[in-house]
């Protein structure tokens, strides 16, 4: 079972995790570490990892299913839309005593604030994309990506 992270603890990912430059390439290294982690943990995950709306690595491993794929999208579009992780909007709402679906006014099947989608963030730029995972449990979801993302800038201070 995956710990309930805090909105701080949530928060300070976001600030730590963070990119100097992101291009094509940097994209497809981080796709391929993030596919890697899921194999050998054996996730039954799709993958998906967005500059500007331009989807530039996609992956479904053993297990997944096109349902994960309208998943990825919706979790995305809440990245999009707030800036955050999914996780850190869909806590955010549960903290205030609410829930996404009702009190958004956002439309349900194009919006999901569940763990898993996490902005890529540019310094000195800001959000220019997300890294998605959809397949577990969305804490589970979201800590693949967070520690994925911690191997990967070489942060160790996780």
């Amino acid at each position: 079972m995956t710990e309930h992270p805090t909105l701080e603890q949530l928060a300070d990912q976001e600030a730590r995790l963070v990119f100097d430059r992101f291009d094509d390439d940097t994209a497809w290294a981080l796709g391929v570490a993030l596919r890697d982690a899921a194999r050998a943990a054996r996730a039954p995950v799709a993958i998906s990892i967005r500059r500007n709306g331009q989807r530039l690595f996609h992956a479904a491993l053993p297990g997944a299913t096109a349902d994960n794929d309208g998943w990825l999208e919706r979790k995305s579009a809440v990245v999009d839309r707030y800036g955050h992780s999914s996780l850190y909007v869909g806590e955010e709402f549960r903290a205030a005593g609410k829930t996404f679906e009702d009190s958004s006014r956002l439309d349900s099947s194009r919006y999901a604030a569940h763990g898993g989608a996490f902005p890529v963030i540019v310094r000195d730029v800001g959000c220019v994309g997300t890294i998605a995972v959809s397949g577990l449990p969305q804490r589970e979801d979201h800590r693949l990506v967070v520690e994925t993302l911690e191997a990967f800038l070489g942060h160790d201070d996780a």
